[in-house]
């Protein structure tokens, strides 16, 4: 009995330090070659018009989905709208939709996962296989499926507090002030802090740089990460991160690119 014991404590440590990992089938795993942009579009496009539906009009469901169902399949695509006495209160719009991941479990199909907020049962998560076969037409390739979202963690900002402080005087005050106008859509002004040849383009939405929180060194080198307070002209508050290719030319810093490059 003790030899027993014994062993059962040991397959529990060993359960707790390496628990067992379900192997997932290759087909859930395996990622597409390259993005079909059309197979994409016609997934929400059928996400869209499969989760519309308005009580005064039934029929107007089954008229959004007849390029998608065809005679392959039932005119509502598998789904029955709500019905109640007074039919004119019962309805569902879709106000946006956007894919959030795609897998191919064989060549030629797509299967691809779809946001949908909805204005009466909040944000779903659909999943659409969609066929393409070589040098043919999109086609469903069975009933969709409701599913949970792609995992998620909370933000991780500790990163940021293990960066180096940026302590040179004259690189914070070329730093504050280029972000100033870069955020005031201020070209010329802006001009005067960047290197020969930079490129950047400014945000459309005009915004007051209030304060720089802090900057710091990012890993690697040649680039600042400076975390600013700024505010728009409807008085809305922005917490706000931007990474800046720096360089110290002849002797004064200037900036090479900020946050993102126009060009790729």
């Amino acid at each position: 009995m003790h030899a027993v014991a014994v062993a059962g404590l040991l397959a529990s440590a060993r359960l707790a330090i390496d628990p067992p990992r379900v192997a997932m089938p290759a087909a859930l795993l395996r990622r597409p070659a390259q993005q079909d942009l059309a197979a994409e579009g016609f997934a929400t496009l059928f996400a869209r018009a499969y989760l519309t539906w308005e009580g005064q009009d039934p029929e107007a469901r089954e008229r959004a989905l007849a390029p998608f169902v065809g005679t392959g399949m039932e005119a509502d695509a598998g789904l029955q709208p709500p019905a109640g006495g007074d039919r004119s209160q019962i309805g569902q719009r879709v106000q946006w939709t956007q894919v959030v991941q795609e897998r191919e479990p064989q060549p030629g199909e797509h299967v691809y996962t779809v946001a949908a907020q909805t204005d009466t049962a909040g944000l779903l998560y659909l999943t659409v296989s969609v066929l393409r076969p070589s040098g043919g037409a999109l086609a469903l390739a069975g009933y969709p499926a409701f599913v949970g979202p792609p995992a998620s963690a909370p933000a991780r900002t500790s990163s940021l507090a293990r960066l180096p402080q940026v302590a040179e005087p004259e690189l914070a005050t070329v730093v504050e002030r280029a972000l100033r106008n870069y955020l005031a859509g201020s070209p010329s002004e802006l001009l005067a802090d960047l290197s020969a040849g930079a490129r950047v383009s400014l945000p459309a939405l005009g915004l007051v740089l209030q304060s720089v929180q802090s900057l710091q060194w990012a890993s690697g080198a040649g680039a600042v990460l400076a975390v600013v307070d700024a505010q728009d002209q409807r008085g809305a508050q922005y917490t706000l991160a931007y990474e800046l290719d720096v360089a110290r030319d002849q002797g004064r810093w200037e900036i090479s690119a900020i946050q993102m490059d126009p060009d790729s």
